[in-house]
């Protein structure tokens, strides 16, 4: 078995040369794809680091969304998404039709959208957001009255961070982070009471109360790297606690909740790269006028 892996390895890193191929790994990923990937990181900032390069294929290991954020920031570019049936639970609770409808209710009000969205909530929206950026996005909207979709999680926060402003969130959820309880939190406490809590946002806002420190991602991960603490309660998916678990052998990890595990970013294995890479599909492709209206979202959002 061992040896299988080793030459699945051994062959993506043979074609992704010849190819002049790229490969992107979200954080939430299994592990072993880190053994094959280009970049490591949070969706936007994989797409961002991708654009930069020469290369002529990206091979997106994430969800559909993601991918779809590749393809309008490298148009020029063939991207591959290894698992099509990758989607976000909380990305598909919002469509087109759904955010004209909540716009509707608010006639002038800004949208705000997290970029954890397909493209066309991206092409409907105003200004796009992270998790890292999405206080100082909102904050820097005029407007009294913001609508922000679709994560009621990252919206409720940002308007706990930004009293001046009403902010009115659309309902939609991550399911992983929503699994997360204060008693999971508790419970772990308990039997580390030296730990520290490091929360993603896209939880509850109980959980998010229970923080030593609220942040995306890689402000997780740069949090851990800058603490002198050496135990932490990480409350966000579990791929974020396996890596960091490889990379700071020294400090000790615990996941939150058992539970919090996202089935769709767990898909993808080093096999459905290999193929990916050989056959190049499934290729993203997204509307032109969508792209470009989706396109200005981001835009507006990264010259803030």
């Amino acid at each position: 078995m061992l040896m299988d892996k080793i030459d699945i390895i051994n062959k993506i890193k043979k074609i992704k040369q010849e190819k002049n191929a790229v490969i992107l790994a979200h954080c939430y990923q299994n592990i072993e794809i880190d053994e094959v990937a280009d970049f490591v990181g949070d969706s936007l900032s994989l797409s961002q680091q991708a654009a930069k390069t020469d290369a002529d294929i990206i091979i997106f290991a994430g969800v559909y969304f993601m991918a779809e954020t590749a393809k309008i920031l490298s148009p020029q570019k063939k991207v591959i998404l290894p698992r099509l049936e990758s989607g976000c639970l909380m990305a598909d609770m919002i469509n087109a039709e759904e955010l004209k409808a909540f716009k509707a209710q608010y006639p002038g009000s800004p949208v705000v959208c997290y970029v954890n969205s397909t493209a066309e909530i991206k092409a409907e929206s105003d200004i796009c957001c992270t998790s890292a950026n999405a206080v100082n996005v909102v904050q820097s909207l005029p407007d009294k009255i913001i609508l922000f979709v679709p994560d009621l999680g990252l919206g409720a926060y940002v308007a706990s961070q930004l009293p001046d402003k009403e902010i009115i969130c659309y309902s939609g959820y991550c399911p992983t982070h929503m699994r997360i309880r204060p008693e999971d939190i508790f419970d772990k406490q308990e039997k580390y009471p030296e730990s520290k809590i490091l929360v993603h946002p896209e939880c509850h806002t109980n959980i998010i109360k229970l923080a030593d420190y609220v942040g995306s991602t890689s402000g997780i991960i740069k949090r851990v790297k800058e603490s002198s603490a050496k135990v932490f309660i990480i409350a966000t998916e579990k791929g974020v606690v396996d890596r960091l678990q490889r990379d700071y052998p020294e400090k000790t990890f615990i996941l939150a909740c058992e539970k919090a595990i996202c089935e769709n970013m767990k898909w993808t294995t080093l096999k459905d790269i290999l193929i990916s890479l050989e056959t190049e599909q499934p290729e993203i492709s997204v509307d032109k006028y969508i792209a470009k209206k989706a396109f200005s979202s981001i835009d507006k959002m990264l010259k803030i």
